[in-house]
Protein backbone atom coordinates (compact mmCIF):
# COMPACT_ATOMS: atom_id res chain seq x y z
CA UNK A 1 0.00 0.00 0.00
CA UNK A 2 1.75 3.50 -1.02
CA UNK A 3 2.20 6.07 1.45
CA UNK A 4 -0.47 8.95 2.05
CA UNK A 5 1.08 12.00 0.18
CA UNK A 6 2.99 14.66 2.61
CA UNK A 7 1.01 17.27 3.63
CA UNK A 8 3.03 19.54 1.62
CA UNK A 9 4.66 18.42 -1.88
CA UNK A 10 8.22 19.15 -1.85
CA UNK A 11 9.78 21.59 -4.24
CA UNK A 12 12.76 21.77 -5.78
CA UNK A 13 15.46 22.35 -3.32
CA UNK A 14 15.96 26.59 -3.13
CA UNK A 15 19.06 28.05 -5.05
CA UNK A 16 17.94 31.78 -4.38
CA UNK A 17 15.39 33.98 -3.15
CA UNK A 18 14.50 37.32 -4.18
CA UNK A 19 17.50 38.98 -2.29
CA UNK A 20 19.69 36.78 -4.50
CA UNK A 21 20.48 33.47 -1.76
CA UNK A 22 19.06 31.18 0.36
CA UNK A 23 17.42 32.00 3.80
CA UNK A 24 19.96 29.99 5.80
CA UNK A 25 18.64 29.02 9.39
CA UNK A 26 21.34 27.19 11.42
CA UNK A 27 19.85 25.72 15.01
CA UNK A 28 21.97 25.41 18.09
CA UNK A 29 20.22 23.42 20.90
CA UNK A 30 21.74 24.28 24.22
CA UNK A 31 21.64 22.91 27.39
CA UNK A 32 24.40 23.92 30.15
CA UNK A 33 26.61 24.76 26.95
CA UNK A 34 27.93 28.46 28.75
CA UNK A 35 31.06 27.66 27.70
CA UNK A 36 30.52 27.43 23.71
CA UNK A 37 27.65 29.41 23.16
CA UNK A 38 29.62 32.32 22.26
CA UNK A 39 32.77 30.42 20.68
CA UNK A 40 30.45 28.66 18.14
CA UNK A 41 27.90 31.21 17.06
CA UNK A 42 31.14 33.40 16.51
CA UNK A 43 32.91 30.56 14.22
CA UNK A 44 29.45 29.79 12.34
CA UNK A 45 29.42 33.63 11.17
CA UNK A 46 32.50 33.39 10.32
CA UNK A 47 32.38 30.48 8.11
CA UNK A 48 29.10 31.18 6.49
CA UNK A 49 28.60 35.34 6.87
CA UNK A 50 25.24 34.92 4.96
CA UNK A 51 23.41 32.43 8.02
CA UNK A 52 21.08 33.22 10.79
CA UNK A 53 21.33 31.67 13.66
CA UNK A 54 18.27 30.28 16.28
CA UNK A 55 19.64 29.04 19.66
CA UNK A 56 17.24 26.62 21.44
CA UNK A 57 17.87 26.81 24.94
CA UNK A 58 16.03 24.62 27.66
CA UNK A 59 16.27 26.26 30.53
CA UNK A 60 19.77 25.74 31.30
CA UNK A 61 20.60 26.30 34.70
CA UNK A 62 24.66 27.43 33.98
CA UNK A 63 22.85 30.90 32.81
CA UNK A 64 23.19 29.49 28.77
CA UNK A 65 20.08 31.13 28.07
CA UNK A 66 20.95 34.62 29.54
CA UNK A 67 24.20 34.64 27.47
CA UNK A 68 22.55 33.52 24.57
CA UNK A 69 20.04 36.97 24.62
CA UNK A 70 23.17 39.47 25.21
CA UNK A 71 24.74 37.65 21.62
CA UNK A 72 21.19 37.94 20.48
CA UNK A 73 20.89 41.62 21.70
CA UNK A 74 24.45 42.34 19.65
CA UNK A 75 24.41 40.81 16.57
CA UNK A 76 20.90 40.55 14.63
CA UNK A 77 21.48 37.46 12.71
CA UNK A 78 21.15 35.33 16.34
CA UNK A 79 17.90 35.01 17.52
CA UNK A 80 16.90 32.78 21.00
CA UNK A 81 14.17 30.39 21.87
CA UNK A 82 13.86 29.71 25.27
CA UNK A 83 12.14 26.19 26.37
CA UNK A 84 11.34 25.81 29.93
CA UNK A 85 12.62 23.02 30.63
CA UNK A 86 15.08 19.40 29.06
CA UNK A 87 12.83 18.06 27.06
CA UNK A 88 15.23 15.61 25.06
CA UNK A 89 17.24 17.05 21.86
CA UNK A 90 14.15 15.97 19.35
CA UNK A 91 11.57 17.92 21.13
CA UNK A 92 13.85 21.22 21.16
CA UNK A 93 14.06 20.71 17.30
CA UNK A 94 10.86 20.39 16.48
CA UNK A 95 10.51 23.63 18.40
CA UNK A 96 13.20 25.23 16.14
CA UNK A 97 11.95 23.87 13.00
CA UNK A 98 9.06 25.47 13.73
CA UNK A 99 10.23 28.58 14.85
CA UNK A 100 12.58 28.92 11.38
CA UNK A 101 10.35 28.01 9.05
CA UNK A 102 7.41 30.78 10.71
CA UNK A 103 11.17 33.34 9.75
CA UNK A 104 11.10 32.10 6.17
CA UNK A 105 13.63 29.72 6.35
CA UNK A 106 14.69 28.60 2.89
CA UNK A 107 17.74 26.28 4.26
CA UNK A 108 17.42 24.88 7.80
CA UNK A 109 20.91 23.27 9.08
CA UNK A 110 21.38 21.43 12.97
CA UNK A 111 24.76 21.65 14.38
CA UNK A 112 25.61 21.13 17.90
CA UNK A 113 26.83 23.72 20.37
CA UNK A 114 30.49 21.75 21.78
CA UNK A 115 32.31 22.18 18.57
CA UNK A 116 31.67 18.23 18.22
CA UNK A 117 29.94 19.13 14.39
CA UNK A 118 33.11 21.09 12.99
CA UNK A 119 31.90 24.26 11.61
CA UNK A 120 34.08 24.20 8.54
CA UNK A 121 32.19 21.23 6.93
CA UNK A 122 28.80 24.09 6.31
CA UNK A 123 29.80 25.04 2.63
CA UNK A 124 29.99 21.35 1.97
CA UNK A 125 26.85 20.45 3.90
CA UNK A 126 25.07 23.47 2.44
CA UNK A 127 26.24 23.09 -1.94
CA UNK A 128 24.02 20.41 -2.43
CA UNK A 129 20.94 21.69 -1.73
CA UNK A 130 22.10 25.23 -3.35
CA UNK A 131 23.04 23.18 -6.39
CA UNK A 132 19.65 21.79 -6.37
CA UNK A 133 20.88 18.06 -6.30
CA UNK A 134 19.58 16.94 -2.88
CA UNK A 135 16.60 17.98 0.13
CA UNK A 136 18.23 16.30 2.74
CA UNK A 137 22.02 16.50 3.08
CA UNK A 138 23.77 14.17 6.44
CA UNK A 139 27.18 15.19 7.42
CA UNK A 140 28.70 11.53 7.72
CA UNK A 141 31.68 9.58 9.53
CA UNK A 142 31.49 6.66 7.67
CA UNK A 143 31.69 7.54 4.20
CA UNK A 144 35.08 8.08 2.41
CA UNK A 145 36.64 10.66 3.74
CA UNK A 146 34.52 10.82 6.77
CA UNK A 147 36.65 10.55 10.20
CA UNK A 148 36.17 10.01 14.01
CA UNK A 149 39.60 10.28 15.06
CA UNK A 150 39.18 10.52 18.66
CA UNK A 151 36.75 7.68 19.55
CA UNK A 152 37.71 3.81 20.91
CA UNK A 153 37.33 0.83 18.86
CA UNK A 154 33.95 0.51 21.32
CA UNK A 155 32.37 3.52 20.95
CA UNK A 156 32.61 2.65 16.87
CA UNK A 157 31.00 -0.06 17.12
CA UNK A 158 28.46 0.96 19.56
CA UNK A 159 27.85 4.28 16.62
CA UNK A 160 28.54 2.57 13.39
CA UNK A 161 26.14 -1.17 14.89
CA UNK A 162 23.48 1.15 15.08
CA UNK A 163 23.43 2.97 11.77
CA UNK A 164 23.76 -0.32 10.27
CA UNK A 165 20.70 -1.84 12.37
CA UNK A 166 18.74 1.00 11.40
CA UNK A 167 19.93 1.27 7.62
CA UNK A 168 18.52 -2.87 7.56
CA UNK A 169 15.29 -2.54 9.24
CA UNK A 170 14.45 0.57 7.29
CA UNK A 171 15.56 -0.22 4.40
CA UNK A 172 17.72 3.01 4.13
CA UNK A 173 20.72 2.93 2.13
CA UNK A 174 22.74 5.59 4.12
CA UNK A 175 26.19 4.96 6.26
CA UNK A 176 25.68 7.50 9.13
CA UNK A 177 21.57 7.61 10.13
CA UNK A 178 22.79 8.31 14.10
CA UNK A 179 24.78 11.97 12.98
CA UNK A 180 23.39 15.08 13.86
CA UNK A 181 24.83 17.12 11.26
CA UNK A 182 22.25 17.69 8.34
CA UNK A 183 20.97 20.48 6.50
CA UNK A 184 17.47 20.02 5.30
CA UNK A 185 15.52 21.68 2.79
CA UNK A 186 12.87 24.16 3.85
CA UNK A 187 10.03 22.05 1.82
CA UNK A 188 11.47 18.32 3.44
CA UNK A 189 10.32 19.61 6.94
CA UNK A 190 7.36 20.98 6.03
CA UNK A 191 6.55 17.83 4.07
CA UNK A 192 7.11 16.24 7.68
CA UNK A 193 4.29 15.95 10.14
CA UNK A 194 6.15 16.95 12.86
CA UNK A 195 3.79 16.10 15.03
CA UNK A 196 4.15 12.60 14.41
CA UNK A 197 7.60 12.75 15.28
CA UNK A 198 8.29 11.07 19.30
CA UNK A 199 11.84 10.46 19.64
CA UNK A 200 13.67 12.98 21.94
CA UNK A 201 17.08 11.63 22.17
CA UNK A 202 19.47 11.09 19.40
CA UNK A 203 16.95 8.51 17.67
CA UNK A 204 15.35 11.41 16.62
CA UNK A 205 18.09 12.46 13.93
CA UNK A 206 17.01 8.15 12.79
CA UNK A 207 13.40 9.56 12.76
CA UNK A 208 13.73 12.06 10.61
CA UNK A 209 15.82 10.86 7.78
CA UNK A 210 13.65 8.09 7.56
CA UNK A 211 10.00 10.26 7.59
CA UNK A 212 12.25 12.76 4.94
CA UNK A 213 12.44 9.45 2.64
CA UNK A 214 9.31 8.19 2.85
CA UNK A 215 8.40 12.21 1.75
CA UNK A 216 10.51 11.54 -1.36
CA UNK A 217 13.64 13.43 -0.32
CA UNK A 218 16.64 13.11 -2.46
CA UNK A 219 19.26 12.24 0.54
CA UNK A 220 22.69 12.36 -0.01
CA UNK A 221 26.08 12.29 2.53
CA UNK A 222 28.96 14.16 2.20
CA UNK A 223 32.27 13.06 4.51
CA UNK A 224 33.00 15.00 8.07
CA UNK A 225 34.71 14.87 11.25
CA UNK A 226 33.54 14.36 13.93
CA UNK A 227 35.42 15.63 17.02
CA UNK A 228 35.14 15.62 20.89
CA UNK A 229 33.28 18.61 22.69
CA UNK A 230 35.56 21.76 23.71
CA UNK A 231 33.91 21.73 26.93
CA UNK A 232 31.04 20.58 29.39
CA UNK A 233 29.50 17.15 29.46
CA UNK A 234 28.43 14.86 27.26
CA UNK A 235 24.52 13.85 27.41
CA UNK A 236 25.02 10.44 26.13
CA UNK A 237 23.63 7.93 28.06
CA UNK A 238 22.17 4.22 28.09
CA UNK A 239 18.71 5.00 27.75
CA UNK A 240 19.08 7.00 24.64
CA UNK A 241 20.53 3.67 23.04
CA UNK A 242 17.75 2.23 24.50
CA UNK A 243 15.52 4.62 22.72
CA UNK A 244 17.12 4.51 19.51
CA UNK A 245 17.01 0.79 19.00
CA UNK A 246 12.65 0.87 20.40
CA UNK A 247 11.96 3.27 17.63
CA UNK A 248 13.67 1.59 14.72
CA UNK A 249 11.78 -1.67 15.79
CA UNK A 250 8.64 0.86 15.81
CA UNK A 251 8.95 2.50 13.01
CA UNK A 252 9.62 -0.75 10.97
CA UNK A 253 6.46 -2.49 12.29
CA UNK A 254 4.05 1.08 12.25
CA UNK A 255 5.53 1.51 8.30
CA UNK A 256 5.75 -1.89 7.27
CA UNK A 257 3.34 -1.55 4.25
CA UNK A 258 4.45 1.86 3.64
CA UNK A 259 6.86 2.42 0.21
CA UNK A 260 8.72 5.87 -0.21
CA UNK A 261 6.73 8.30 -2.22
CA UNK A 262 8.80 9.49 -5.63
CA UNK A 263 8.39 12.40 -7.19
CA UNK A 264 6.80 13.46 -10.05
CA UNK A 265 10.16 15.85 -11.27
CA UNK A 266 12.39 14.34 -8.85
CA UNK A 267 15.89 12.75 -10.65
CA UNK A 268 17.16 9.51 -9.67
CA UNK A 269 18.02 9.38 -5.85
CA UNK A 270 22.38 9.60 -6.12
CA UNK A 271 24.02 6.01 -5.80
CA UNK A 272 24.58 5.00 -1.83
CA UNK A 273 26.07 1.95 -1.01
CA UNK A 274 24.46 -0.39 1.64
CA UNK A 275 24.59 -0.01 5.10
CA UNK A 276 26.95 -3.42 5.98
Amino acid sequence: MPSAPPPHPIAAAPTATSHGSPRVWIIVPTYNERENVGPITEAILATVPQANILIVDDGSPDGTGSLADELARKLPQIAVLHRQSKQGLGRAYVAAYRDVLARGADVVVQVDADFSHPVRFLPSLLEPLAAGRADLVLGSRYVKGGQIPRWNILRRIVSRGGSVFAGVVLLMPYRDLTGGYKAFSAPVLRAIDLDRLHAGGYAFQIETTFQARLAGARIVETPITFEERRAGKSKMSMAIFSEALLLVLGLRFKNLHRRRRALPSEAPEQPAERPF
